[in-house]
């Protein structure tokens, strides 16, 4: 039997710790990657860090798994933890998970929701953006052929693909490099595709409340100022205004 209230509760308490933990990891990540000359201490030190938000994600993936009692159903319902559990890349969402969580905790959000969806996919696509740049910079520095050869030139590529623009002057050229090019395209794509529908959907409300508010002032200009209709206009008032008399 799946115990939902055992498996809520160390959600809830782990959401925080694990949102610590991905912002840990992201800049031990970023620290070793843009400081190469680091003194080898500090540089296992980023390492042990980054393992140890592994570890945390790893230990919060098992025991999900154990109190749902789905077993290998588990893996499939929830194939975006395992995701972000396998690529590194992804780990930054977590703290995205970190506002939802206090936002679940409020009566009342305080954002509406299509702007909740703006919210989230800005902070989201600010974070794998900055995310990627790391890992393609990380490895195609001093690849041979490679374009991509300073931490702008990164940057300034992780835009261009998650714009979906794909300018083409830098491109990755090393495996590791690639994967993580195509990881950015698709986040790229569905990030895209949430924002354009959030906003076609906003629109639609709006012309729709637009549209209904102007149904209202035709219905109330069509009443007389107490609320009902003038005579003219009820059934078969004309007939009985000619002669004062109702016809044969």
């Amino acid at each position: 039997m799946i115990d939902d209230s055992r498996q809520a509760r160390w959600e809830n308490r782990a959401e925080l710790p694990l949102g610590v933990a991905s912002a840990l990891f992201l800049a031990a990540y970023a620290v070793r990657v843009l400081a190469p000359g680091l003194p080898p201490a500090w540089r296992t030190a980023c390492v042990v860090v980054a393992l140890a938000a592994w570890a945390a994600f790893a230990v919060d993936y098992a025991v999900r798994w154990r109190l749902s009692g789905q077993g290998l159903r588990f893996v499939r319902t929830h194939w975006l933890d395992t995701v972000v559990l396998a690529l590194p890349l992804l780990r930054p969402l977590r703290i995205v998970h970190v506002y939802e969580a206090v936002q679940r905790r409020r009566a009342r959000p305080r954002l509406a929701l299509h702007a909740r969806v703006s919210a989230y996919a800005g902070l989201a696509a600010l974070l794998i953006g900055f995310a990627a740049a790391l890992t393609v910079y990380d490895q195609e520095r001093g690849a041979p052929g490679a374009t991509i050869e300073t931490f702008g030139d990164a940057v300034w590529w992780a835009c261009a693909t998650l714009a979906t623009v794909g300018y083409g002057d830098m491109t990755p050229v090393t495996p590791l490099g690639r994967l993580a090019a195509v990881g950015l395209m698709g986040c790229g794509l569905a990030l895209l595709g949430a924002v354009t529908g959030s906003f076609s959907s906003w629109l639609l409300q709006v012309f729709s409340r637009e549209e209904g508010e102007r149904d209202e002032i035709r219905e109330d200009g069509g009443n007389s100022g107490d609320g009902t209709r003038p005579p003219g206009n009820t059934p078969g008032a004309s007939l009985r205004h000619d002669d004062g008399a109702r016809p044969e």
